[in-house]
């Protein structure tokens, strides 16, 4: 059964995900992290431009999907957030 406080963000395009702006940097976001509408979790790639992806709700990352240079498809969950969760 689905929990309905849990949304993924989702890849906007065709690309490879990144979970940091540059190799060695911090990541976006981690599991556990807070997140707010708005806030950048992570980015694709798709033919040399860096597309940010950004929540479109608040809440707590709870799972990073996709991984780290990983090339994703359009409508994929690349990070799952508990919508509203203090």
């Amino acid at each position: 059964m689905e929990d309905p406080a849990l949304t993924a963000v989702t890849a906007p395009l065709v690309g490879t995900f990144y979970h940091a702006p540059e190799p060695g940097a911090a990541p976006y976001v981690r599991v556990g992290d807070r997140v707010r509408a708005g806030q950048t979790v992570g980015v694709v790639e798709a033919m040399k431009l860096m597309n940010q992806v950004v929540a479109e709700q608040e809440g707590e990352v709870v799972e990073v999907v996709a991984g780290n240079a990983e090339p994703v498809e359009y409508g994929q969950a690349l990070v799952r957030i508990r919508v509203g969760s203090a």
